[in-house]
């Protein structure tokens, strides 16, 4: 289950959301948010346990985030578009790097 998304109401162990993948790139991850600030803090805190046991992935506790959730947060839903990863598949190259348009460059002196 994913750590923000919602259950779905008649399927609870499935969220509600999705992903568009074209040819193999995630490219739009969208879902409703879970909105229980109870529920949310539960899964927070099992993020931690897998955090703290090494799963790079897993989200840190967000306190504030519960608190400000405690005051009420209406039904909401989302997405996220990766324009690079658009990029990459409309120009066919095989490695996300190479259709960054402004990638992080290091200095050339080394500092």
């Amino acid at each position: 289950m994913s750590p923000l998304a919602r259950a779905n109401d008649e399927k609870p162990g499935i969220s509600d959301r999705f992903q568009l993948i074209i040819n193999g790139a995630e490219i739009i991850n969208a879902y409703s948010e879970l909105v229980n600030p109870r529920e949310q803090r539960e899964r927070l805190i099992e993020q931690a346990r897998c955090k703290a046991s090494g799963d790079e992935e897993a989200m840190v506790m967000d306190e504030d985030y519960v608190t400000a959730m405690e005051y009420g947060m209406p039904p909401i839903s989302g997405w996220g578009m990766g324009i690079d990863r658009v990029f990459q598949v409309l120009t066919g190259t095989d490695n996300i790097r190479d259709s960054i348009m402004f990638p992080l460059m290091k200095p050339s002196n080394g500092v």
